[in-house]
């Protein structure tokens, strides 16, 4: 068996795929601190034999939540003398222009623990100034005097040469082997003096953390009899063994994510949609992702905590190109300063969850508007769900505050809800010169199939689709991801001036080094495949357009179909394009795939089938015009290929609805996939 685990805010998803193609899923509540009882509960909850499975794939919320909590360790940088305050000093661009009390983020390690040792290097990587390694030993002192846990090392311009770095940490490791210790080159080969230390400084401030975190999971795996191979997400759309995941954490941070917009790039794939909005709501946020022409797109423009007042915090590693909001299932109803209605960014989570989950929660949800409108039946929850309980914390929390009554409360939620998820959807579409009517809208999540026939209507999204496993697609997508690992190297060259013979020297270095490492994981040469881009811009600007650029040897007819691709690029980002001007390559970006053995869709059975054998219950919905209607509630399982479903309709499964909205209609298909015409 192929087994995929996906912790989020709320609840831990399982999917497993067995040899013939038939697939479990599961989901059980998230548990922390302790993240991998959760991990364990699920695999138990689903009843899948322990011994049986060969290969273990895991996403993870540990890393991001570790650097949202601050919950690291504390950490100590050591860089180039002169530059202590790089952390500090940040970036000039301020989000919130008009704010007079704008302050920066505040660096992860305070100054007294930024120290400098002598050394220099110029932009090419020959050495100005030698490293003064005697300065070292007094720094590690002092270090473990301040009870530091983690080092980091981030040297100006280690991107075009690492020894001085190297050397620090051969140094560091023989003075004080036990401490976690990140330098830059490891995790970053762009340049960018502050996005690189801050990218180094993060890992190790997570380091320890996740060592202790995959460890206490493998240990657990391993007490269950769990033998297979074993690997972890990563935020590029790829997976990477224990091993390598205990040395770069950071490229974990949206481990749990990305898989889902990986898995609906696949399922476009199987189903002829090359082009698809990745949808996905959860307990707490709601993330989305714009898949052009089968591509998924990745960024090593990251940050966490960027919102419209603050800057965040850059990480530069490859992630997918993800739009996430604090709007899920559990998000919070409440009323602001000035009187307005809001949904999230504050989520009940998994404890004490929404009012309807029992455990104690006092404050309106999603999940309790959507209970009330009728769109989720209290008979599917895991608990006795109090109604009254549920209704009478909308009434006294929104309602009377509007003098409404209770059910134009919940509507007003779901409303507000859908407009902060639309915002972020056109985000990733129309504000990036996308026509959303070109794509189809892939929803899974808990919460997507609930929300997406609406949110399709108001973008001119002609068709959604409800994938198989829906509620834990991510986990599916996990399963059909193959090993994935992205260099990126600072290059700076202009285009009319290549030498041809060097920069193929540096893809093929690049190369080798990705077979090496894969070979060392237990990766067969021919089981490794190449992708390459390059960014790049016109001469003088500051920032680049990732371009998809030729594999095997360069020449001059090469670099022609690299321009002309970049002007292409650069038209459709920024609307215009100038075919006359010089054009430069800033980063060569290599990313090498394992290919592992995937497991094929299922196709399910087409039998004559009575529609009306599907049907649950009829019960009163409500919807957003045309008020309370009695709607058709069918159960998934029991639907097959090829029956036309007219709404308004629901379709019900294992923790989660599909709401088909009056004037869309509904087919499966042979996968067993619903697909919603919305009628647009």
């Amino acid at each position: 068996m192929r087994v995929a685990t996906d912790i989020g805010g709320t609840f831990t998803d399982l999917v497993a795929i067995n040899k013939e193609g038939k697939i479990t899923i599961a989901k059980s509540h998230t548990t922390p601190p302790n993240f991998e009882q959760g991990v364990i509960d699920v695999i138990k909850k689903s009843g899948t034999n322990a011994k049986e499975i060969e290969t273990f794939i895991h996403g993870t919320t540990v890393i991001i939540n570790a650097l949202t909590e601050r919950k690291g360790v504390k950490t100590g940088l050591i860089t180039t003398k002169g530059f202590r305050d790089v952390l500090e000093i940040a970036r000039g661009n301020r989000p919130d222009l008009f704010n007079v009390r704008y302050q920066k983020p505040a660096p992860f390690i305070p100054r007294y623990l930024r120290l400098e040792v002598e050394e220099r290097l110029n932009y090419k990587g020959e050495v100005l100034t030698p490293l003064k390694t005697e300065q070292i030993a007094p720094i590690i002192e002092y270090f473990k005097k301040e009870k530091v846990e983690a080092i980091a090392v981030a040297f100006l311009h280690a991107y075009a040469n690492p020894d001085h770095e190297k050397e620090t940490v051969k140094v560091i490791k023989e003075l004080w082997p036990e401490v976690a210790v990140t330098a830059s080159h490891e995790v970053t080969k762009e340049w960018r003096e502050y996005e690189r230390t801050s990218t180094c400084v993060l890992n190790s401030y997570v380091k320890p953390i996740a060592s202790s975190y995959i460890d206490r999971l493998e240990s657990r795996l391993t007490d269950m009899g769990v033998e297979g191979h074993k690997y972890i997400m990563q935020s590029n759309g790829g997976t990477t063994t224990f091993e390598q995941a205990k040395v770069t954490p950071i490229n974990m941070v949206e481990s749990g994510p990305v898989a889902g917009v990986f898995g609906a790039a696949v399922l476009g794939q199987v189903i002829g949609e090359k082009n698809i909005i990745a949808f996905d709501i959860g307990g707490t946020t709601a993330k989305c992702s714009l898949i052009d022409d089968g591509e998924v797109k990745v960024t090593t423009e990251y940050h966490i905590e960027k919102t419209e007042l603050t800057a965040g915090y850059p990480i530069k590693v490859p992630v997918v190109d993800i739009v996430e909001i604090g709007n899920g299932g559990g998000s919070i109803a409440w009323i602001d300063e000035a009187g307005s209605l809001k949904v999230g960014p504050q989520s009940a989570g998994a404890v004490p969850g929404p009012v309807a989950y029992g455990l104690g929660g006092t404050e309106p949800t999603t999940t309790d508007a959507n209970l009330v409108a009728g769109r989720l039946s209290a008979k599917n929850f895991d608990n006795e769900v109090d109604l009254d309980n549920v209704k009478k914390s909308i009434e006294e929390k929104v309602a009377k505050h509007f003098n409404i009554s209770v059910d134009e409360a919940a509507l007003g939620i779901i409303r507000i809800a859908n407009s902060n998820m639309l915002n972020a959807l056109k985000l990733i579409s129309v504000r990036r010169g996308y026509d959303p009517r070109e794509f189809a809208l892939v929803a899974f999540g808990g919460g997507g199939p609930m929300h997406a026939t609406a949110l399709a209507k108001e973008l001119g999204v002609k068709k959604v689709i409800v994938p198989v496993a829906g509620p834990v697609f991510s986990a599916w997508g996990m399963l059909m991801t193959d090993l994935r690992s992205d260099s990126v190297q600072t290059y700076i060259r202009r285009c009319g001036e290549i030498n041809f013979a060097e920069i193929n020297q540096e893809w093929a270095k690049m190369e080798t080094e990705a077979t090496n490492q894969y070979h060392n994981q237990g990766v067969s040469a021919d089981r490794v495949i190449f992708t390459r881009f390059a960014d790049m811009r016109y001469l003088g600007q500051e920032h680049t357009v990732k371009v998809p650029v030729p594999n095997g040897e360069w020449n001059e007819e090469a670099i022609e179909e690299v321009i002309r691709r970049f002007h292409h690029l650069h038209e459709q980002n920024y609307t215009f394009k100038l075919e006359g001007a010089q054009t430069e390559i800033v980063n060569l970006h290599l990313v090498a795939y394992g290919r592992v053995q995937k497991p094929e869709m299922h196709r399910i059975e087409s039998e004559a089938a009575n529609i009306e054998d599907a049907v649950k219950e009829v019960r009163p919905v409500l919807f957003e015009e045309q008020g309370w209607l009695d709607t058709k509630v069918y159960a998934r399982e029991k639907m097959v290929p090829e029956v036309l479903v007219e709404g308004p309709a629901i379709v019900e499964e294992q923790s989660a609805s599909t709401i088909i909205y009056p004037g869309q209609s509904l087919i499966v298909d042979e996968y067993g996939n619903l697909i919603i015409n919305t009628g647009v």
